[in-house]
């Protein structure tokens, strides 16, 4: 039989693993009596964890959340999963950069010499992507409490900053939350506006969460069903229908694998060794016109009028420009 400590490790990490464990099958999976594995819970329990028993055919043991955090048993490869995650933390968005830098000196502390050797030699630089302005940091506070809302379905009143342009005080936001995203580095809420009866995303950063909250509500269901591909068509200007409000089509005298690399959602039809055709979206005709402008190459606009016109209209303005 396994020594006391090392008995008391390993039923820990059974209880970890599994919300309800049968007396029995704990017993048969340390080899021990279901005497030993009472008297195993009450040394766990003697330690602040909240183990609780239920009762039934397969009457076992829970372990609970209690009032306080008690340690904790990591894997290793849940340890080290652990560590990385806390490194890019940072980049979150989320105001935890310093509780995140905290948490990994704690578990790096605790580790075993073979882990912590493992998370020294994976250094984790986060990169993001240059902007002219940093972007706005989220209380943590404030996102707890949009997820409560969301999780809990319950109505959200909150303030909305920058949602009035005149200066004159609004009446706050009155929304079903439906999910929490992230985009491009900043935090959001997507939710159906009951005032404006349509659904809306609200920047984190601007929410100012009102107490309480309002009535719970049944979630309705999400035009495509799918949040990622919705938010997505939202950020791109578009209606739901997954298209940009501006959308033309070019000949350039590039080849198409180059024109391919540096096009994300374009779509780019080979027409030579050094000829394709693209078919390019953007929020405004200037905008498109600009983005196609910067391929060094000769451009053949097959249409439609409004981009031939975002064409002269940025050549006289480039011109004015060199002039």
């Amino acid at each position: 039989m396994p020594k006391t400590s090392a008995r008391l490790l390993a039923l820990l990490s059974l209880l970890q693993a599994r919300r309800d464990w049968p007396g029995a099958l704990l017993a048969e999976r340390l080899n021990i009596s279901a005497r030993t594995v009472r008297r195993d819970v009450e040394r766990l329990r003697e330690l602040g964890y909240p183990i609780v028993a239920f009762k039934g055919p397969d009457g076992g043991y829970r372990l609970d959340a209690g009032s306080e955090l008690p340690p904790l048993l990591f894997d290793d490869e849940q340890a080290v999963a652990l560590a990385i995650a806390l490194q890019i933390a940072t980049t979150s968005g989320a105001g935890i950069e310093e509780a995140a830098a905290r948490a990994l000196t704690t578990v790096r502390q605790v580790m075993p010499a073979r882990l912590r050797h493992r998370i020294d030699t994976l250094q984790v630089t986060a990169v993001q992507r240059p902007a002219t302005r940093p972007g706005p940091r989220v209380d943590s506070g404030v996102l707890m409490a949009l997820s409560t809302a969301v999780h809990a379905c319950e109505v959200l009143r909150f303030d909305y900053a920058g949602a009035d342009q005149d200066g004159a005080e609004t009446p706050p936001r009155r929304v079903q939350p439906h999910h929490l995203v992230t985009w491009g580095g900043r935090w959001y809420l997507l939710a159906w506006d009951l005032d404006r009866d349509d659904w809306r995303i609200f920047r984190a950063d601007r929410i100012t969460p009102r107490t309480p909250t309002g009535p719970r509500f049944t979630p309705r269901e999400l035009p495509g069903g799918d949040v990622a591909a919705f938010v997505t068509n939202r950020f791109q200007g578009s209606d739901g229908s997954g298209d940009w409000p501006c959308r033309g089509e070019v000949i350039l005298d590039l080849a198409a694998a180059v024109v391919s690399h540096y096009t994300l959602d374009g779509l780019v039809e080979e027409l030579g060794p050094n000829r394709c055709r693209l078919v390019l979206g953007s929020w405004s005709w200037p905008g498109l016109a600009a983005t196609i402008g910067r391929f060094d190459a000769d451009i053949e606009v097959v249409g439609p009028a409004e981009l031939k016109n975002a064409f002269a209209h940025l050549a006289r303005r480039y011109a004015d420009a060199a002039g």
